[in-house]
């Protein structure tokens, strides 16, 4: 079972015949999916404070400030930091493992942080070009 290695139509190694190797890269996909969720949620809270502390400003009339948004701005930009900073950490941690062992690097969990990030940058631009 552990000694067999399961591998594409093209001869590629899916997944690594070393149970170590196995386990470190499940425990690099579940790290990196606490920093996706870590991203997520500062992203989201800058997006709820953006939009909560704009309706406390329209509803006090008062004059236009750039405080809503400035706030809305640094939690989303800390989000996608914290992102990139778990991309690296994952990467890098898979290009070690690759150098013992062939398998691939297509991961789900890779794929999760992509759609992540391009989300976090929507996010960002419409913050700052005041489109949501």
């Amino acid at each position: 079972m552990a000694s067999e290695q399961a591998s594409d139509t093209g001869g590629n190694h899916i997944l690594p015949s070393d149970l170590g190797t196995m386990r470190t890269i499940m425990a690099a996909d579940r790290t990196l999916m606490a920093w996706v969720r870590t991203a997520l949620s500062m992203q989201s809270f800058g997006f709820t404070i953006y939009k909560f502390l704009e309706g406390v400003a329209a509803s006090q009339s008062a004059a236009h400030s750039d405080g809503p948004q400035r706030a809305g701005l640094f939690l989303t930009a800390m989000g996608m930091a914290a992102l990139v900073l778990g991309t690296i950490s994952y990467w890098t941690t898979l290009r070690d493992l690759r150098r013992t062992e062939e398998f691939r690097l297509g991961r789900p969990a890779l794929m999760m942080a992509a759609i992540m990030a391009a989300a976090g940058i929507a996010l960002f631009i419409a913050i700052a070009n005041r489109l949501v």
